[in-house]
Order: structure tokens, then C-alpha cells, then sequence
């Protein structure tokens, strides 16, 4: 079945980027780091406090303990929305077309980027999120276009 051909020219006008890198590519991944990383620090941060409200109390150890999975979180955050976005316009550039197949290799070599971050990896938890990270971007890819 032929897929339609879209325009795949993102440099025009009306991408809106917080730091323009000087390629279409590195844009989008450097984009994507920023504000979703920026996301996971905020939620990180969010947790944090509702911690230490319930605790009322608060020292040194757990504000440094805070500050690392404020860190963590940004960067396991940024890092998923730099390979999702960088890796879907990859595939858009490659193939020529925006479908779903280009969200679902987008996702599963997402998930199983973000499993490699897990301090207990196994070859099964790298494929299930592999899997995982797929079926939710495919879905996700689905439900945008039927609007």
C-alpha cells in the first residue's frame, strides 16, 4: 500500500527551538533534552518536597540525596525524549514518510535505552521495555492522528 509523501523540511519558520544547533537533527534531539529534562528535574523536585513535608524534617544527607535524583531524573527524562525525537526524525528523513513504524522504532529503542539505566539490567528487561516503549509511542502515534 503507497504511503502519502509529506513535507519533511523541519528548518522553516515555525519550529520553535531553545537552542538552534545549526541542523534539523540536533535541534530536535537537543530540544527534546532541554525541556523534557527540564520536566524530570521539576518532577524529581515535586517527590522531594512532598517528602520532606511528610517527614518535617530535613538534613544535609537528604538535601544532597535530593539534589542526585533531581539529576538522575533529568537526565533519564531528557535522555528518552533526545532518542524518541532524534530517532523519529531520523526515520521520517530516511523513509520519507511520518507513520506509525517510524514511532514505533523511535519508542523501542527508547525503552530499551532507558532500561540500560536501571541498576539491575537483564537482557529480558531490555527487550520488555524495548516492547514497552514501542507499543506506547505506536499508540500514542494512532490516537494524534485520529483528531
Amino acid at each position: 500500500m503507497p504511503q502519502a509523501r509529506v513535507n519533511t523540511s523541519f528548518d522553516g519558520p515555525n519550529v520553535d527551538v531553545l537552542i538552534d544547533m545549526g541542523h534539523p537533527l540536533l535541534n530536535r534531539i537537543v530540544d527534546g533534552f532541554i525541556k523534557v529534562g527540564g520536566t524530570g528535574a521539576l518532577h524529581a523536585a515535586a517527590q522531594e518536597s512532598m517528602r520532606y513535608v511528610s517527614q518535617e524534617s530535613a538534613d544535609k544527607r537528604s538535601l544532597e540525596k535530593s539534589v542526585n535524583q533531581m539529576g538522575k531524573e533529568c537526565l533519564q527524562w531528557g535522555m528518552v525524549a533526545g532518542i524518541y525525537s532524534g530517532m523519529t526524525y531520523t526515520m521520517q528523513e530516511a523513509r520519507g514518510v511520518h507513520d506509525w513504524k517510524n514511532a514505533l522504532l523511535g519508542g523501542a529503542l527508547t525503552g530499551a535505552a532507558l532500561s540500560l539505566t536501571d541498576s539491575n539490567v537483564t537482557h529480558e528487561r531490555v527487550i520488555s521495555s524495548a516492547i514497552t516503549g514501542g507499543a506506547i509511542a505506536t499508540a500514542a502515534e494512532f490516537l494524534r492522528n485520529l483528531t
